[in-house]
Parts: structure tokens; C-alpha cells; sequence
């Protein structure tokens, strides 16, 4: 089976010869249309918000797309909030969910405004320290435990997972927050990775639903906002369906009505932090065959690695591989695709069938639009590629610069070890 690319291998052959491959390359127009569609999915919620994962793809030139639909962030560091803040995205468009936090970056997102998701019944004390009072409006993040079940099958292992606290200390530090002056409180989870089923959200809202109740009942905290967290995938096998985020939308109102509505709690609002959904298949890796190697298996080199894109590499991730201008030949030839890293793991696939691949065909591997450039590193001495937006009106716009040698050895500035460095263009 097929993936279509947003892209034509004409308007590769254009930009390529503005910008060497490999770069990552994003799809405006499909971003946009995403956007929206979530947006319209959950305007049944007067109070909804995507708050969108920032580890995901953080671009400020994608923010700024994302905000004119109302979008905020989810962010989950220091610089992530810097990022955010310094588009001014102001507090109450800011959730900060983090783990094992530093009291320095607990004491920013107070600083400006965000509301803060505590991971830990521990934090509750430990934030208090950093910042010197317990915020107004605070969330907390719940772990169920266990197994994580629905009526399609086992999703997950929340048991296993490190983040949130247990129902029992949950419950508990409601009420500790309250009593220390917090008066508006939000719940957050994020039981599941990846899934592909418009059943995960009304699953995990019936469950959150049902336990604020509880918690009102034990503690008197009446919930003002409940965040399902990310967790809804994309289809990264051409053979599955995708989610159909207006299914997934009406779901969560079902459950809504029948549990909160009915409880008087019709106010509440639901919270979102997609980033795979959001951004995954609105962007891609555009990398050049190089070289052809023919061992006890067939290798094609590619200019990319997995500095670009290494989800493959540390989860054997499946990302569709498309050879532009030859849709349409069989693949009848098998293949490990491979980067240059001293690693054996540095593969995009290994044992694909593909067309045959000659030297300087171009290959896009899909759905990198999200935790693709984001989950990058410098193994290698290797240096991370250019990000371009593919605009609406088809021209293209460069989002990020690739980096260069320089920036590789910046952190050595303060020293003077390595002034006698020579260029490579200069020799």
C-alpha cells in the first residue's frame, strides 16, 4: 500500500535547488486544516483549549500558525516556556507539565503565569519551597496504575510509566492544596502513547470524569478543567485508519453529558496537548540517495540519519518511505535504508520493499511533521539539517537554518584550545 506525499517531485526538484537535502519539510496548508478541525471537534466545550506539545516540533514559526486557531502550549522545560513566552503566548495559554523539576524552572513558569501540572504528591511541598506560595490554579497528574484497558484491548501499562500520582495521593493533595489557598484545580493524564482508535479520549474522560466527582465529594475541590493530554496517534502504516478527530470530539461530549452535565459540573472545560496529531503528518524528511551498497543485504545510504529523524532508530518506529517519481513502479526491491551514523541501529527501515533506488533519487519519509528535527542530537559530530514550511500559496519559506560547523563547536567559545580550527570552504 501507498502514502500519498503532500508534496510533488517537481516542486522537490525546485526547492532543492535553494536548499540541500536533507531538511524537514512542513505542509502549511495541512496544518492549518488540522487545526481547525480540532478546534470545531470540541467547540461544543466553551472552555476548550489545545494545548500543543511543544517537544513536538518546537518552531516558533509553527506556534505561531498554531495560535492563530487558538492553540496554546504544552511545554515541559525551561526553554520550552522561554520559547512560548517569547511569543507571547501569556500565562493561561501556557500548561507546564513536567517531571523531576527543577525548582529554577518551576519559578519561571510561576514567573509568567502558566499553570502549573504538579507530577508528584512531593512537588506539592517542593514547588511551594521554590516559589514561596502554592499558585491559585494548579493541576495535578493522575496515574491510574495497572493496566490501562478499554473495549478494543489493553492500550497501555500505566504501572510501568513514571509520571503522576496514585488515586489515593491524588485525592490527597487536593485537599493539601486547598487548604494551603489554591482555589481553582485542574486534573491531567496521559495514560497511552500513539494510539490509533477514536475510543482512547471518551475512554480516558469517562475515567477522569468519574474520579472528579470523587474528588469533590472527599475534598470540596470542584475540578474547573480536565486535561486528556495527547496520546492520539496517526496512522504511520499505510494500512491503517486514521482518527477522525470529530469522532473522537463527539465521544468526549457523550461522556460529558451523561457524567458532568448531570453532576452540575457542565462548566468544566476539557484541555487537549496533542503534538504527534497536530504535526506528524503534516511534515516529512526530505533526504538524496548517495550510495548503494550490496553485502549480505542491500543497503541504500541516504544524506539523512538519524540525527533527522530517530524514532526508527530507538523504537524501531515505522515511518512510510515514498521515492519521488517512481509512485507508480513496483516494489519489488528490498532494502535496509541507511544513515551514516557509527551505529548499526541508524536505519529508517530495514527489509522494505521499495522501487529500485538509484543514486540521487530523492526519498521523503513521511509523518516526521512531529518529534522528528525535535528529538535530533550531534552524535557523530553530525549536524542537524534546515526546516522548511511549504506555504499555502506553494512558495517556501525556511523556518530553521541548518547548522553549521560553528554552531557544533560554540560551546568551546570561552576557550582558546581551538582558535587555530581551519574552514573547510577556506582550504
Amino acid at each position: 500500500m501507498k502514502k500519498q506525499p503532500f508534496v510533488t517531485k517537481e516542486k522537490l526538484d525546485e526547492i532543492i535547488k535553494e536548499y540541500p537535502t536533507p531538511f524537514h519539510l512542513y505542509d502549511e496548508k495541512g496544518i492549518r486544516a488540522n487545526a481547525q478541525a480540532v478546534k470545531e471537534a470540541f467547540s461544543w466545550n466553551p472552555g476548550f483549549r489545545e494545548y500543543f506539545a511543544v517537544k513536538a516540533t518546537p518552531n516558533p514559526f509553527i506556534l505561531n500558525i498554531l495560535k492563530e486557531y487558538g492553540c496554546g502550549c504544552d511545554c515541559a522545560s525551561l526553554t520550552e516556556l522561554m520559547l512560548a513566552d517569547a511569543l507571547h503566548f501569556k500565562g493561561e495559554e501556557i500548561m507546564f507539565s513536567s517531571n523531576d523539576t527543577p525548582a529554577e524552572e518551576f519559578v519561571f513558569a510561576d514567573k509568567i503565569g502558566a499553570t502549573i501540572n504538579l507530577d508528584d504528591f512531593s512537588h506539592i511541598e517542593f514547588l511551594e519551597k521554590a516559589i514561596g506560595h502554592i499558585p491559585e490554579t494548579i493541576s495535578c497528574r493522575f496515574n491510574p496504575g495497572g493496566v490501562y484497558e478499554i473495549s478494543n484491548g489493553i492500550m497501555d501499562n500505566p504501572g510501568d510509566a513514571k509520571y503522576g500520582f496514585t488515586k489515593d495521593q491524588i485525592i490527597e493533595g487536593y485537599r493539601i492544596l486547598k487548604e494551603k489557598g489554591a482555589k481553582r484545580f485542574g486534573i491531567h493524564a496521559f495514560l497511552v502513547s500513539n494510539t490509533v482508535t477514536n475510543d482512547y479520549y471518551p475512554a480516558l474522560a469517562r475515567t477522569l470524569f468519574e474520579l472528579v466527582l470523587e474528588i469533590r465529594e472527599k475534598t470540596g475541590c470542584s475540578i474547573s478543567f480536565i486535561n486528556l493530554s495527547g496520546g492520539v496517534g496517526v496512522a504511520y502504516k499505510p494500512d491503517q485508519t486514521p482518527n477522525d478527530i470529530r469522532v473522537i470530539g463527539e465521544g468526549v461530549r457523550k461522556v460529558y453529558e451523561e457524567i458532568l452535565v448531570p453532576a452540575g459540573m457542565g462548566d468544566v472545560a476539557i484541555y487537549t496537548e496533542m503534538g504527534r496529531f497536530m504535526l506528524a503528518p503534516y511534515g516529512c524528511l526530505v533526504t538524496k540517495a548517495i550510495h548503494e551498497k550490496n553485502t549480505y543485504k542491500d543497503y541504500i545510504g541516504v544524506d539523512a540519519c538519524a540525527v533527522d529523524l530517530m524514532r526508527p532508530a530507538i523504537y524501531g518506529a515505522y515511518h512510510h518511505i515514498t521515492v519521488m517519481g517512481k509512485e507508480e513502479e513496483p516494489c519489488d526491491h528490498k532494502y535496509d535504508v541507511t544513515g551514516s551514523l557509527c551505529e548499526n541501529c541508524d536505519k529508517f527501515a530495514v527489509d522494505r520493499m521499495l522501487p529500485k533506488v538509484d543514486i540521487g533519487d530523492l526519498l521523503v519519509i513521511h509523518d516526521a511533521g512531529a518529534h522528528g528535527y525535535s528529538m535530533g542530537y550531534n552524535y557523530n559530530g553530525k549536524l542537524k539539517h534546515a526546516e522548511i514550511l511549504l506555504k499555502e500559496d506553494g512558495s517556501t519559506q525556511l523556518i530553521r537554518r541548518a547548522e553549521t560547523p560553528e554552531d557544533y563547536f560554540k560551546t568551546f567559545d570561552c576557550f582558546d584550545i581551538l582558535e587555530d580550527m581551519k574552514d573547510p570552504a577556506d582550504m
